[in-house]
């Protein structure tokens, strides 16, 4: 019984703590580490924001303690709690106008207790997650609320720049200004244009030496700068002025009417909330754009808010200016190659240093130079390029309204009206059509252009009954909304004209959305017909490049007995082979995106019919009716354009030789319609090099014709993810075998191995990270190689020399539905992402 006890009691609770045979040790306590590049980020958004911190409290009429009070509070709060790791907050010059509005009404201490509510606020809005709600804001008035403040700011800065004292508004800063002109002070002038001069000049330094001067930020630079030289010559200049940290006022009680203070946190939380959320999403942008440092996670907007409304909390109470996510700050931090928050924290940590160490420097600043770079900071947020894309969405009336109310009335006047036009904007589009009735060749076109709803039925009406009966009428809907009201009328209207023996084609509707036609069914089929079923399906949903075999717009109905085979039944109408085509998922607004897509989609489709033919029983009934398909829907929409491509011929602009693979679909991936592109597809996405054994005349062929004949400009050699030719290939690398014709065409991918091994210089990579695997490292390396190939061939050759045509290597990774545009840098070829970008449509 002995034997069966523990000899000492003290070993079990000893080898209760000790880890697992043959398992790693447990780690150690986690030690706090910055990355080398958080530091040198936060290094260079420090030394952006102290200067512009003390600038925008100048500009608020606010203790100058109060900036760097918030500047650091926004670094460490919300830099910490925050949901967005790379934005930067701190005193935001959106909020200058807001913040020395409340100081001339309620006085500093109020203000702070203003700051603190508005924090609340924010915590209030944050846990009931709402966040994404601001971003339904019209960009065009956020953007004519900022151009507004913009305006505010540098008119009244203009003044300390001119060596006066600006007033409350911009109507009296503007009526004082002639006065002002007329009492220069030069020492404050040539102070604020020396820091203009060294802010406009200095990121346009030329060469090397530029590009290394360009580190430093232009504003420290333009700051350091004109202090330097005021202090060098003896000029005598408001300076400024640090009292001491023992005399600071914080927050006290809010004074003032009830209503005035509500109308005052409502602004406060109003501007800093949009301009923070708004900030994250554009950083977000920013690091998605970037290349090199590792992935960052994308902003939690309601924990961001959270951050803010803590800020706000902290900073407010401690005396400071409210606090927002600051754009030039935060764009310097992702640009100087921040990879954590730990960079945003170590710039607060950097401001605490300096409000407590450099305070003897900081009082050598003279306030015209602050003032000029808050007014090049204010004339900056007056954005063109902000003004060009308002301009292009017809947004112009709503950004002007916004500004001029800002400017004239204040910030939360301003936005209301902003509000208000954007609303009478909108219900005026959504109630102005324009409805035009033509003839053309004896058929009668009838065109609605914008929403169709019951205030246009009359005027649809009156164009509808100018078709004679029995005449054949084309409606076509340019439009995304149709009420109940339309809907009937068009339909009544269709019912009759049929029943009268005319015929109606109603195109450019939406998805599921379809005119029924009983009349014309019924006199054109028979009851039961296929073509009847096919006719009236107005369920099928899918994408114009939805595979046959995904479409989700199946019913079940028998098949024609000659088209049976064992096996259960296929039940999918005609509509199924709208993966072929741009059937009914085509948008309403446009025909020319979908129906180039649908080209594609149909040959690659095409492609997997067989196979998906033996495994479900359908024999040739889906490409057939994928077929009735594109001619009931999509062939009236194009016939046009190929009726032209026949008078004029093919004249392609590109070359496109890809791989056989029926998942790359040439013209969806490149939004090319008919006559774009000249494609060349085989197994591997091959060239084999002139006169190589067991070549492929085909492939020579269409190269000479493409660039002799057709003149193209451009030849582009795709590979992708999975390739199956190249698997095949590093299966059966070794000698033997036997030469099927398969492994005779596959030798010409046998330089691609040598290219991987790097007999021909260091393989090709991805840009930020390494291939994936051995077959995506050849894919890569085999577009490389055949692009070498297509040099070899004397037409390419020639046309390069006269430089009359361009060899690109693309790379299409299938599961992430990404391209990457081949590359060279400092001899290494990388292929880089190809990213969305905004478009002028």
């Amino acid at each position: 019984m002995s034997a069966c006890v523990p000899a000492r009691a003290a070993d079990s609770d000893r080898t209760e703590r000790a880890h697992p045979p043959h398992s790693p040790p447990p780690p150690g306590p986690r030690r706090f580490r910055v990355a080398s590049a958080d530091m040198s980020a936060a290094v260079a958004v420090f030394l952006i924001a102290l200067p512009l911190s003390l600038g925008i409290a100048l500009a608020t009429g606010a203790p100058l303690q109060a900036g760097l009070v918030a500047a650091a509070v926004g670094g460490l709060v919300a830099g910490r709690i925050g949901g967005s790791p790379l934005q930067v907050s701190g005193p935001a010059a959106g909020l200058t106008v807001v913040t020395a509005d409340l100081i001339q009404h309620y006085g500093w201490r109020t203000t702070c207790a203003i700051t603190v509510l508005a924090g609340l606020a924010q915590l209030g809005l944050g846990c009931l997650r709402v966040a994404r709600g601001a971003l339904a804001v019209s960009p065009a008035i956020v953007h004519g609320m900022l151009a507004g403040i913009g305006v505010t700011i540098a008119v009244a800065q203009l003044h300390i720049v001119l060596g006066g004292t600006p007033q409350s508004s911009v109507p009296d800063n503007l009526r004082a200004l002639p006065a002002q002109l007329a009492n220069l002070h030069p020492a404050a002038l040539s102070v604020s244009l020396l820091t203009l001069t060294l802010l406009l000049l200095w990121p346009r330094l030329p060469g090397r030496t530029g590009r290394l001067l360009r580190a430093v930020p232009a504003a420290l630079v333009a700051v350091a700068g004109a202090t330097a030289i005021a202090t060098a010559a003896g000029l005598v200049l408001p300076k400024v002025d640090l009292p001491s940290w023992r005399n600071h006022a914080l927050a006290g009680l809010p004074e003032g009417p009830v209503l005035g203070l509500a109308a005052a946190v409502l602004t406060t939380t109003l501007v800093c909330s949009v301009q923070s959320l708004l900030g994250a999403v554009a950083v977000d942008k920013l690091v998605s754009g970037r290349s090199g440092p590792g992935p960052v996670g994308r902003s939690d907007l309601d924990r961001e808010l959270l951050g803010q409304g803590a800020a706000n909390i902290v900073s407010g109470s401690l005396g400071g200016l409210p606090v927002a996510g600051v754009a030039v700050r935060s764009s310097a931090n992702v640009r100087a190659g921040a990879v954590s928050r730990n960079s945003t924290m170590l710039h607060g940590v950097l401001v605490v240093a300096a409000a407590l160490l450099l305070v003897p420097l900081l009082e050598f600043i003279p306030l015209a130079s602050l003032a000029a770079l808050v007014m090049a900071v204010g004339i900056q947020m007056v954005s063109l390029h902000h003004i060009r894309t308002v301009a292009r969405h017809r947004e112009v009336l709503v950004y002007a309204v916004t500004t001029l109310g800002v400017v004239s009335l204040g910030v939360l006047e301003g936005v209301a009206l902003g509000i208000a036009v954007a609303v009478a904007v909108a219900l005026h589009r959504l109630t102005r059509t324009r409805i035009t009735h033509q003839v053309e060749e004896g058929v009668h076109h009838v065109h609605v252009r914008g929403q169709l709803t019951f205030l246009a039925v009359p005027r649809l009406s009156r164009a509808l009954h100018l078709v004679p009966q029995g005449a054949g009428a084309v409606v076509a809907l340019d439009g995304s909304f149709m009420d109940h009201a339309a809907f009937e009328a068009l339909q009544d209207w269709q019912n009759t004209h049929t029943a009268q023996g005319g015929t109606v084609e109603i195109t450019g509707r939406r998805a599921g959305v379809r005119i029924a036609e009983p009349a014309a069914l019924s006199s054109t089929h028979p009851a039961g017909d296929p073509q009847a079923a096919d006719a009236s399906d107005a369920d099928c949903r899918c994408r114009p490049w939805t595979a046959w075999r995904n479409h989700q717009c199946e019913r079940p109905r028998p098949l024609p007995d000659t088209d049976r085979r064992p096996g259960p039944a296929d039940g999918r109408t005609a509509a199924d082979g709208a993966g072929g085509t741009g059937g009914t998922g085509r948008s309403a607004d446009g025909v020319g995106r979908t129906d180039k897509a649908a080209d594609g989609a149909g040959g690659t489709d095409g492609g997997r019919n067989g196979g998906t033919e033996r495994r479900e029983g359908t024999g040739g009934s889906r490409l057939v009716r994928g077929i009735s398909t594109f001619q009931r829907n999509t062939a009236p929409l194009v016939r046009g354009e190929l009726a032209r491509l026949a008078r004029e011929g093919q004249r392609p602009a590109q070359l496109f030789l890809t791989c056989a693979d029926s998942r790359v679909v040439t013209s969806m991936i490149t939004s090319s319609g008919p006559g774009d592109l000249f494609v060349v597809r085989n197994v591997g996405n091959l060239v084999p090099p002139p006169g190589a054994e067991s070549g492929d005349d085909s492939v020579a062929a269409a190269i000479e014709y493409a660039v002799d004949v057709l003149a193209v400009r451009s030849i582009t050699v795709c590979g992708h993810s999975g390739c199956g030719a190249m698997q095949a290939l590093l299966d059966d690398s070794g000698p033997g075998g036997a030469p099927t014709p398969l492994r005779r065409w596959l030798r010409h991918g046998q330089p691609s191995l040598k290219h991987v091994e790097g007999v021909s210089g260091p393989p090709p990579r991805l840009t930020g990270r390494q291939p994936a695997d051995a077959v995506e490292e050849l894919c890569l390396a085999n577009v490389v190689q055949q692009l070498e190939h297509l040099r070899a061939h004397e037409s390419v050759a020639r046309a390069l020399k006269d430089g009359a045509l361009e060899l690109h290597g693309l790379y299409f990774h299938v599961g992430e539905a990404q391209a990457y545009l081949l590359t060279e840098r400092d001899e290494e070829r990388v292929f880089d992402r190809v990213r969305a970008v905004d478009l002028a449509w």
